[in-house]
């Protein structure tokens, strides 16, 4: 049960380690504390596979043409890195927006496959981002893990019980679908979840569709289709999601001129780039440089 010491419980943590508005770690490692008293502009990023937990206050995300808003109560399921743009719709000092996020243990999901039972699978279209209200067990048990983690002794020998069982109850959970389907051994959400992976590692260098398609077993017309079902863009786009994201964290760090950032991330024009930059980021890499970067 979510009480109000509880969300400021998690709101005073968050706000000891002068984390407010970006988030900070606990005890338990993958499980992390956000709180925001203010509203924030939509943001670019990518979002690891997680689940989240709104303990208070709203927040909204927009992937593809699709928007996502989680608010108090509601737990988030994210199987595949995606490129999202997200902002705190809803907070103030006397409410502020607080959650706890878990980073997805996929090996350990995937030793709980063959518990779960036959369930099946929504007919609709499957997508790698779904929000739906937490049930009861699955909201204690995210709320005993974080209990768990202000006590490093009781972290260390219980934390793994209770992140078991959160994995059991998201694979069991209506909107675990997509993450169903990722542990299916050779599933298209399986195999695309690796070229993600392959494109990730690689992101500097070109690698050609035809290539991702062959190593996924896929022909390139349903790899482009199944790509663009899981992540809401094309494997280029995405490579370029990243190559932009990895720039604007290198411009923050003033350490490199424009140009020398253009082709450290793979671009080969520095022109190009620029235009690139600015038209995803509103503002040119030139007056980004050196600039520290804050947001939810």
């Amino acid at each position: 049960m979510i009480t109000k010491d509880f969300v400021q419980d998690v709101f005073d943590h968050v706000a000891e380690q002068s984390a407010l508005g970006v988030g900070c770690v606990t005890g338990v490692d993958g499980l992390f504390a956000f709180a925001d008293p203010n509203v924030s502009d939509c943001t670019p990023g990518f979002y690891e596979p997680i689940m989240c937990l709104v303990l208070q206050g709203t927040k909204e995300a927009q992937i593809g043409g699709r928007i996502i808003r989680y608010t108090a109560g509601d737990t988030l399921v994210v199987s595949h890195a995606v490129h999202v743009e997200s902002a705190v719709i809803q907070a103030s000092v006397e409410a502020p927006y607080v959650a706890l996020a878990l980073k997805l243990d996929l090996a350990l999901a995937r030793s709980l496959y063959d518990e779960i039972g036959g369930i099946g699978e929504p007919t609709k279209e499957l997508h790698s981002m779904n929000v739906d209200k937490g049930d009861a067990a699955l909201v204690d048990a995210v709320v005993r893990l974080y209990q768990l983690s202000r006590d490093p002794i009781e972290a260390r020998a219980l934390a793994p019980l209770v992140l078991k069982e959160i994995h059991f109850r998201l694979l069991r959970a209506r909107h675990g679908a997509m993450l169903r389907q990722l542990l299916r051994h050779e599933s298209a959400a399986s195999r695309i979840s690796k070229a993600i992976a392959n494109i990730r590692a690689n992101f500097k260098t070109q690698i050609p569709v035809a290539d991702l398609a062959a190593e996924s077993g896929m022909s390139a017309s349903a790899f482009h289709e199944h790509f663009k079902a899981v992540t809401s863009t094309t494997p280029l786009q995405y490579q370029k999601e990243l190559r932009l994201m990895e720039a604007r964290r290198l411009l923050t760090l003033g350490s490199l001129t424009v140009a020398a950032t253009a082709y450290d991330v793979g671009y080969e024009s520095p022109t190009q780039f620029s235009r690139e930059f600015s038209r995803k980021f509103g503002v040119s890499p030139s007056d980004l440089r050196g600039t520290a970067l804050t947001g939810a």
